[in-house]
């Protein structure tokens, strides 16, 4: 029996794209895992839609927040929850490919990486993303940027623990902030070359709240602690 692997998504006022997301994970090669989904207060008909999908899904979990909290400590919650040697990430505006979880948990368990990220394709488009940066060696990346898709994260779950999961000070950016304490830490990782995910670039929470995402960044970037904004 494989490792189980924990798939987390925290969703909201998501029902154009939730269906797909879900699908994505469900469709999975990798066949034992548990999908655990948080609804953040969501006011249109996202948590129907996933209601729908758990009667059909016994590998579904779905909890649902009576008031919005927030990406960061909606995942915390999920990783909390959850019973897998694995933690894979899933956004609901995003879609994997088939293969993906089963590639990234034969990756980490061959070379006893802490976690395995991929390379996407941006949906619409199919531009692969990351471009040039995709060469350079991530620790000089991540003095500007987040090297890494959080989409399309693959850790085990005694890693993100030992890291002390998600800052929850970091309202935005809380995947650059992971990702810059991992490498900090000489987490071991793998970067997949080839596209396992479909990635969203419309319309998303970097888009809707760019001023505020960049004002967190700059906060991993100068290791400084961001105000209450």
């Amino acid at each position: 029996m494989n490792d189980l692997v924990s798939v987390i998504m925290s969703t909201y006022n998501s029902e154009a794209t939730v269906s797909v997301a879900i699908e994505s994970i469900l469709e999975q090669t990798y066949s034992n895992l548990e999908f655990l989904i948080v609804d953040d207060a969501s006011n249109d008909n996202t948590v129907k839609i996933i209601e729908e999908y758990c009667k059909i899904s016994k590998n579904i979990k779905l909890f649902k927040n009576i008031e919005n909290v927030g990406l960061t400590k909606n995942l915390n919650f999920l990783i909390n929850q959850s019973t897998g040697v694995f933690i894979a990430r899933q956004d609901d505006d995003d879609y994997s490919l088939p293969d993906r979880l089963n590639v990234q948990v034969q990756t980490i368990k061959k070379n006893n990486l802490d976690f395995c990220s991929t390379r996407a394709l941006v949906i619409d488009t199919n531009i692969k993303i990351p471009n040039f940066s995709m060469y350079l060696p991530k620790k000089f990346v991540l003095k500007f940027k987040n090297p890494f898709i959080h989409g399309t994260l693959c850790i085990q779950k005694k890693s993100l623990l030992n890291i002390g999961c998600y800052d929850e000070k970091f309202y935005f950016a809380q995947d650059y902030k992971l990702m810059k304490e991992m490498l900090d830490n000489n987490y071991k990782f793998k970067y997949l070359h080839k596209p396992y995910y479909f990635l969203n670039m419309k319309n998303n929470i970097s888009t809707k709240y760019f001023d505020r995402q960049q004002y967190y960044a700059q906060c991993v970037k100068k290791s400084i602690i961001p105000e209450d904004k």
